[in-house]
Protein backbone atom coordinates (compact mmCIF):
# COMPACT_ATOMS: atom_id res chain seq x y z
CA UNK A 1 0.00 0.00 0.00
CA UNK A 2 1.15 3.37 -0.62
CA UNK A 3 -0.04 6.92 0.73
CA UNK A 4 0.01 10.57 -0.40
CA UNK A 5 -0.83 13.69 1.26
CA UNK A 6 -2.10 17.54 -0.52
CA UNK A 7 -1.95 19.92 2.13
CA UNK A 8 -4.86 22.33 0.88
CA UNK A 9 -3.82 26.45 0.42
CA UNK A 10 -7.90 26.52 1.74
CA UNK A 11 -9.22 24.46 3.94
CA UNK A 12 -12.94 25.71 2.84
CA UNK A 13 -12.34 24.48 -0.91
CA UNK A 14 -12.93 20.84 0.05
CA UNK A 15 -16.12 21.51 -0.26
CA UNK A 16 -15.97 22.46 -3.95
CA UNK A 17 -13.51 19.85 -4.58
CA UNK A 18 -15.60 17.46 -3.10
CA UNK A 19 -19.00 18.48 -5.29
CA UNK A 20 -22.60 18.39 -3.77
CA UNK A 21 -22.52 15.69 -1.21
CA UNK A 22 -19.26 14.59 -2.10
CA UNK A 23 -20.04 13.71 -5.78
CA UNK A 24 -16.80 14.22 -6.94
CA UNK A 25 -14.86 12.34 -4.00
CA UNK A 26 -17.01 9.61 -5.05
CA UNK A 27 -16.11 9.45 -8.59
CA UNK A 28 -12.55 9.88 -7.88
CA UNK A 29 -12.29 6.91 -5.73
CA UNK A 30 -14.06 4.33 -7.47
CA UNK A 31 -12.11 5.60 -10.59
CA UNK A 32 -8.65 5.02 -8.91
CA UNK A 33 -9.69 2.05 -6.32
CA UNK A 34 -8.27 4.23 -3.65
CA UNK A 35 -9.73 5.80 -0.23
CA UNK A 36 -9.42 9.77 -0.04
CA UNK A 37 -9.40 11.62 3.60
CA UNK A 38 -9.60 15.21 4.78
CA UNK A 39 -8.56 16.35 8.22
CA UNK A 40 -6.77 19.44 9.20
CA UNK A 41 -6.48 20.52 5.86
CA UNK A 42 -4.88 18.12 4.71
CA UNK A 43 -5.99 15.32 1.93
CA UNK A 44 -4.68 11.92 2.26
CA UNK A 45 -4.89 9.33 -0.48
CA UNK A 46 -4.07 5.55 0.29
CA UNK A 47 -3.79 2.78 -1.86
CA UNK A 48 -1.94 0.91 -4.53
CA UNK A 49 1.14 2.89 -5.76
CA UNK A 50 0.04 3.46 -9.20
CA UNK A 51 -3.65 4.13 -8.21
CA UNK A 52 -2.12 6.77 -5.37
CA UNK A 53 -0.02 8.59 -7.92
CA UNK A 54 -2.48 9.09 -10.89
CA UNK A 55 -5.64 10.05 -7.98
CA UNK A 56 -2.92 12.47 -6.52
CA UNK A 57 -2.07 14.04 -9.86
CA UNK A 58 -6.07 14.31 -10.53
CA UNK A 59 -7.06 16.19 -6.98
CA UNK A 60 -4.09 18.24 -7.62
CA UNK A 61 -5.22 19.41 -11.28
CA UNK A 62 -8.41 19.90 -9.67
CA UNK A 63 -7.53 21.78 -6.40
CA UNK A 64 -5.38 24.21 -8.71
CA UNK A 65 -8.87 24.91 -10.89
CA UNK A 66 -10.91 24.97 -7.57
CA UNK A 67 -8.14 28.08 -6.47
CA UNK A 68 -8.59 29.42 -9.70
CA UNK A 69 -12.16 29.91 -10.36
CA UNK A 70 -14.17 28.83 -7.33
CA UNK A 71 -15.64 26.13 -8.69
CA UNK A 72 -15.72 22.69 -10.47
CA UNK A 73 -18.21 21.11 -12.54
CA UNK A 74 -18.87 17.02 -13.29
CA UNK A 75 -17.87 17.24 -16.72
CA UNK A 76 -14.15 18.76 -15.68
CA UNK A 77 -13.80 16.43 -13.00
CA UNK A 78 -15.00 13.84 -15.72
CA UNK A 79 -12.37 15.00 -17.95
CA UNK A 80 -9.33 14.95 -15.58
CA UNK A 81 -10.27 11.36 -14.85
CA UNK A 82 -9.81 11.44 -18.92
CA UNK A 83 -6.69 12.95 -18.74
CA UNK A 84 -7.49 16.50 -19.82
CA UNK A 85 -6.43 19.17 -17.48
CA UNK A 86 -8.65 21.89 -17.26
CA UNK A 87 -7.55 25.60 -17.64
CA UNK A 88 -8.19 28.42 -15.79
CA UNK A 89 -10.70 29.17 -19.23
CA UNK A 90 -11.92 25.59 -18.16
CA UNK A 91 -11.35 24.78 -21.84
CA UNK A 92 -9.60 21.58 -22.62
CA UNK A 93 -6.31 20.93 -25.08
CA UNK A 94 -8.96 19.99 -27.42
CA UNK A 95 -10.78 22.47 -29.23
CA UNK A 96 -14.14 22.84 -28.64
CA UNK A 97 -16.96 20.79 -30.61
CA UNK A 98 -19.27 22.98 -32.99
CA UNK A 99 -22.78 23.75 -31.28
CA UNK A 100 -24.76 20.36 -31.21
CA UNK A 101 -21.27 18.34 -31.63
CA UNK A 102 -19.31 15.49 -29.93
CA UNK A 103 -15.66 16.29 -29.51
CA UNK A 104 -13.60 13.56 -30.76
CA UNK A 105 -11.28 11.49 -28.78
CA UNK A 106 -8.59 9.29 -28.18
CA UNK A 107 -10.97 5.97 -27.86
CA UNK A 108 -8.31 4.39 -25.97
CA UNK A 109 -8.91 6.89 -23.09
CA UNK A 110 -12.77 6.03 -22.63
CA UNK A 111 -12.72 2.89 -20.81
CA UNK A 112 -15.93 2.66 -19.03
CA UNK A 113 -15.34 1.77 -15.76
CA UNK A 114 -17.77 -0.73 -14.74
CA UNK A 115 -15.56 -1.23 -11.40
CA UNK A 116 -15.01 -4.76 -12.45
CA UNK A 117 -12.26 -6.32 -13.27
CA UNK A 118 -13.40 -8.77 -15.79
CA UNK A 119 -15.17 -6.16 -17.41
CA UNK A 120 -13.16 -3.66 -19.52
CA UNK A 121 -15.64 -1.97 -21.82
CA UNK A 122 -14.02 0.88 -24.51
CA UNK A 123 -15.20 1.75 -27.83
CA UNK A 124 -13.74 0.06 -30.73
CA UNK A 125 -13.84 2.70 -33.84
CA UNK A 126 -13.98 6.44 -33.86
CA UNK A 127 -17.36 6.34 -34.36
CA UNK A 128 -18.11 4.70 -30.96
CA UNK A 129 -15.50 6.88 -29.45
CA UNK A 130 -17.49 10.20 -30.24
CA UNK A 131 -21.06 8.51 -29.04
CA UNK A 132 -19.09 7.68 -25.70
CA UNK A 133 -18.16 11.50 -25.26
CA UNK A 134 -21.24 12.94 -26.63
CA UNK A 135 -22.89 10.90 -23.53
CA UNK A 136 -20.87 12.23 -20.80
CA UNK A 137 -20.79 15.81 -21.93
CA UNK A 138 -24.27 16.21 -22.92
CA UNK A 139 -27.88 15.40 -21.13
CA UNK A 140 -29.13 14.25 -23.90
CA UNK A 141 -27.99 12.52 -26.57
CA UNK A 142 -29.34 11.31 -29.95
CA UNK A 143 -27.71 8.37 -31.72
CA UNK A 144 -28.38 6.67 -34.94
CA UNK A 145 -27.07 3.78 -37.21
CA UNK A 146 -27.13 0.51 -38.32
CA UNK A 147 -27.26 -2.75 -36.30
CA UNK A 148 -24.26 -4.20 -34.46
CA UNK A 149 -22.72 -0.72 -34.16
CA UNK A 150 -22.57 -0.55 -30.08
CA UNK A 151 -25.97 2.09 -29.88
CA UNK A 152 -27.34 -0.10 -26.80
CA UNK A 153 -24.64 -2.08 -25.77
CA UNK A 154 -22.24 1.60 -25.00
CA UNK A 155 -25.30 3.19 -23.49
CA UNK A 156 -26.32 0.70 -21.33
CA UNK A 157 -22.45 0.39 -19.88
CA UNK A 158 -22.27 4.00 -19.10
CA UNK A 159 -25.18 3.95 -17.29
CA UNK A 160 -23.92 1.31 -15.47
CA UNK A 161 -20.82 3.57 -14.72
CA UNK A 162 -23.25 6.38 -13.42
CA UNK A 163 -25.19 4.16 -10.88
CA UNK A 164 -21.55 2.67 -9.43
CA UNK A 165 -20.00 5.89 -9.58
CA UNK A 166 -23.32 7.60 -7.48
CA UNK A 167 -23.63 10.36 -10.36
CA UNK A 168 -27.26 8.82 -10.62
CA UNK A 169 -30.04 7.39 -8.21
CA UNK A 170 -31.90 5.28 -10.96
CA UNK A 171 -31.21 3.47 -14.29
CA UNK A 172 -34.28 3.40 -16.84
CA UNK A 173 -34.36 1.25 -19.91
CA UNK A 174 -37.50 1.90 -22.34
CA UNK A 175 -38.31 0.61 -25.29
CA UNK A 176 -41.47 0.75 -28.12
CA UNK A 177 -43.74 -2.27 -28.06
CA UNK A 178 -43.77 -2.55 -32.03
CA UNK A 179 -43.98 -5.79 -33.82
CA UNK A 180 -41.56 -6.32 -37.14
CA UNK A 181 -43.85 -7.97 -38.83
CA UNK A 182 -45.63 -10.38 -36.27
CA UNK A 183 -48.23 -9.55 -33.92
CA UNK A 184 -47.99 -9.24 -30.49
CA UNK A 185 -51.16 -10.38 -29.42
CA UNK A 186 -50.47 -13.86 -30.72
CA UNK A 187 -47.13 -14.40 -28.19
CA UNK A 188 -48.28 -16.43 -25.42
CA UNK A 189 -48.20 -15.83 -21.54
CA UNK A 190 -49.75 -12.46 -19.80
CA UNK A 191 -48.84 -8.69 -20.69
CA UNK A 192 -45.56 -8.74 -19.04
CA UNK A 193 -44.63 -12.35 -20.93
CA UNK A 194 -46.00 -10.77 -23.84
CA UNK A 195 -43.17 -8.12 -23.70
CA UNK A 196 -40.29 -8.91 -22.43
CA UNK A 197 -39.03 -10.01 -25.99
CA UNK A 198 -39.25 -6.51 -27.07
CA UNK A 199 -37.11 -5.36 -23.73
CA UNK A 200 -34.31 -8.64 -23.90
CA UNK A 201 -32.15 -6.93 -25.79
CA UNK A 202 -31.72 -4.43 -22.94
CA UNK A 203 -31.80 -7.02 -20.50
CA UNK A 204 -29.23 -8.97 -22.15
CA UNK A 205 -26.79 -5.94 -22.58
CA UNK A 206 -27.36 -5.64 -18.83
CA UNK A 207 -26.62 -8.60 -17.75
CA UNK A 208 -23.19 -8.55 -19.36
CA UNK A 209 -22.32 -5.25 -17.40
CA UNK A 210 -23.29 -6.69 -13.62
CA UNK A 211 -23.67 -10.22 -12.17
CA UNK A 212 -27.04 -12.12 -12.59
CA UNK A 213 -27.91 -11.67 -8.45
CA UNK A 214 -27.12 -7.78 -9.15
CA UNK A 215 -29.78 -7.18 -11.35
CA UNK A 216 -32.18 -9.05 -9.85
CA UNK A 217 -31.64 -7.76 -6.44
CA UNK A 218 -31.49 -3.57 -8.36
CA UNK A 219 -35.16 -4.67 -10.29
CA UNK A 220 -36.39 -6.09 -7.42
CA UNK A 221 -35.85 -2.86 -5.37
CA UNK A 222 -36.73 -0.32 -8.46
CA UNK A 223 -33.07 1.35 -9.18
CA UNK A 224 -33.15 -0.29 -12.49
CA UNK A 225 -36.41 -0.54 -14.55
CA UNK A 226 -36.90 -1.74 -18.01
CA UNK A 227 -40.34 -0.58 -19.45
CA UNK A 228 -42.33 -0.40 -22.40
CA UNK A 229 -42.17 3.01 -23.97
CA UNK A 230 -45.97 4.04 -22.68
CA UNK A 231 -46.05 3.04 -19.13
CA UNK A 232 -43.47 6.12 -19.21
CA UNK A 233 -46.20 8.41 -19.39
CA UNK A 234 -47.19 10.98 -16.99
CA UNK A 235 -43.88 10.31 -14.38
CA UNK A 236 -41.00 12.69 -13.59
CA UNK A 237 -37.69 10.78 -13.38
CA UNK A 238 -35.07 13.05 -11.27
CA UNK A 239 -31.07 11.76 -10.89
CA UNK A 240 -31.45 9.29 -13.78
CA UNK A 241 -30.02 7.77 -16.38
CA UNK A 242 -32.55 7.02 -19.24
CA UNK A 243 -32.21 5.52 -22.40
CA UNK A 244 -35.07 4.73 -25.24
CA UNK A 245 -33.72 2.13 -27.70
CA UNK A 246 -35.14 1.41 -31.12
CA UNK A 247 -36.30 4.93 -30.98
CA UNK A 248 -36.91 4.80 -35.05
CA UNK A 249 -40.33 2.99 -33.62
CA UNK A 250 -41.58 5.91 -31.81
CA UNK A 251 -44.10 8.54 -33.37
CA UNK A 252 -43.39 12.40 -32.68
CA UNK A 253 -45.90 12.68 -30.32
CA UNK A 254 -44.79 9.51 -28.36
CA UNK A 255 -41.00 11.19 -28.86
CA UNK A 256 -41.94 14.32 -27.00
CA UNK A 257 -43.70 12.15 -24.20
CA UNK A 258 -40.64 10.58 -23.38
CA UNK A 259 -37.86 13.38 -23.18
CA UNK A 260 -40.90 15.76 -21.51
CA UNK A 261 -40.41 12.95 -18.38
CA UNK A 262 -36.55 14.32 -17.86
CA UNK A 263 -35.88 15.58 -14.66
CA UNK A 264 -33.39 17.53 -12.84
CA UNK A 265 -30.14 15.40 -12.93
CA UNK A 266 -31.32 12.99 -15.12
CA UNK A 267 -29.56 12.29 -18.65
CA UNK A 268 -30.97 10.93 -21.64
CA UNK A 269 -29.81 8.77 -24.39
CA UNK A 270 -31.82 7.76 -27.48
CA UNK A 271 -30.96 5.38 -29.84
CA UNK A 272 -32.56 3.82 -33.10
CA UNK A 273 -31.57 2.85 -36.59
CA UNK A 274 -34.02 5.05 -39.40
CA UNK A 275 -33.26 1.98 -42.04
CA UNK A 276 -35.21 -0.53 -39.94
CA UNK A 277 -38.77 1.43 -39.01
CA UNK A 278 -41.68 -0.70 -37.98
CA UNK A 279 -44.63 2.22 -37.84
CA UNK A 280 -47.34 1.53 -40.08
CA UNK A 281 -47.12 3.64 -43.63
CA UNK A 282 -47.06 7.61 -43.50
CA UNK A 283 -46.18 7.55 -40.07
CA UNK A 284 -43.11 9.90 -39.42
CA UNK A 285 -40.77 8.51 -37.24
CA UNK A 286 -39.64 10.08 -34.13
CA UNK A 287 -36.66 9.70 -33.71
CA UNK A 288 -35.96 11.39 -37.94
CA UNK A 289 -38.53 14.53 -36.56
CA UNK A 290 -35.97 15.14 -33.19
CA UNK A 291 -32.93 15.08 -34.88
CA UNK A 292 -34.20 17.95 -37.21
CA UNK A 293 -36.42 19.77 -34.91
CA UNK A 294 -34.08 20.29 -32.00
CA UNK A 295 -31.06 20.59 -34.23
CA UNK A 296 -29.00 23.64 -32.29
CA UNK A 297 -30.13 23.07 -28.85
CA UNK A 298 -27.13 23.76 -26.62
CA UNK A 299 -27.10 20.52 -24.28
CA UNK A 300 -28.46 17.95 -27.03
CA UNK A 301 -26.23 16.20 -29.02
CA UNK A 302 -26.70 14.20 -32.44
CA UNK A 303 -24.25 11.51 -33.45
CA UNK A 304 -24.48 9.43 -36.77
CA UNK A 305 -22.58 6.19 -36.41
CA UNK A 306 -21.89 4.11 -39.63
CA UNK A 307 -21.66 0.40 -41.35
CA UNK A 308 -17.12 1.13 -40.13
CA UNK A 309 -18.80 0.75 -36.46
CA UNK A 310 -20.28 -2.41 -36.47
CA UNK A 311 -18.33 -4.31 -34.41
CA UNK A 312 -20.52 -7.93 -35.05
CA UNK A 313 -19.84 -11.12 -36.98
CA UNK A 314 -17.37 -9.39 -40.04
CA UNK A 315 -20.82 -10.46 -42.24
CA UNK A 316 -23.07 -7.92 -40.42
CA UNK A 317 -21.35 -4.99 -42.35
CA UNK A 318 -21.06 -6.68 -45.74
CA UNK A 319 -25.20 -7.26 -45.20
CA UNK A 320 -25.56 -3.84 -43.99
CA UNK A 321 -23.90 -2.35 -47.15
CA UNK A 322 -25.61 -4.71 -49.57
CA UNK A 323 -29.41 -3.40 -48.08
CA UNK A 324 -28.17 0.24 -47.69
CA UNK A 325 -26.71 0.41 -51.42
CA UNK A 326 -30.24 -1.88 -52.69
CA UNK A 327 -32.51 1.12 -50.38
CA UNK A 328 -30.03 3.99 -51.77
CA UNK A 329 -30.92 2.92 -55.37
CA UNK A 330 -34.61 2.77 -54.24
CA UNK A 331 -34.53 6.38 -52.82
CA UNK A 332 -32.72 7.42 -56.16
CA UNK A 333 -35.83 6.56 -58.12
CA UNK A 334 -38.55 7.76 -55.17
CA UNK A 335 -36.81 10.75 -53.39
CA UNK A 336 -39.73 11.53 -51.10
CA UNK A 337 -38.71 8.22 -49.02
CA UNK A 338 -35.05 8.98 -48.09
CA UNK A 339 -34.60 10.89 -45.43
CA UNK A 340 -32.99 14.14 -45.84
CA UNK A 341 -29.98 15.26 -43.63
CA UNK A 342 -29.97 16.52 -40.42
CA UNK A 343 -29.90 19.96 -39.89
CA UNK A 344 -27.36 20.43 -37.46
CA UNK A 345 -25.45 17.06 -37.67
CA UNK A 346 -22.89 15.85 -34.54
CA UNK A 347 -20.50 13.59 -36.78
Amino acid sequence: MSEANINLVDPAAVLSLFGPQDQFLKIIRNHYGVAITHRDGKLKIIGEAEAVRLATHAMEDLHLRVQQVGSLTLAEVEGVLRGVSPTVSGSSSLPPPKSGEARPKNSAKAEVNLAHKQRIIKPRTDGQARYVEAIRLNDLTFCRGPAGCGKTYLAVALAVEALKSQTIRKIVLVRPAVEAGESLGFLPGDLQAKLNPYLRPLLDALNEMLDYDQVKYLMEHDVIEVIPLAYMRGRTLNDAFIILDEAQNTTSAQMKMFLTRMGDGSKIVVSGDVTQVDLPGGVTSGLRDAWHRLAGIRGVSFVSLATQDIVRHRLVQDIVNRYESRNAAESTLNPKDSDPPAGTPAS
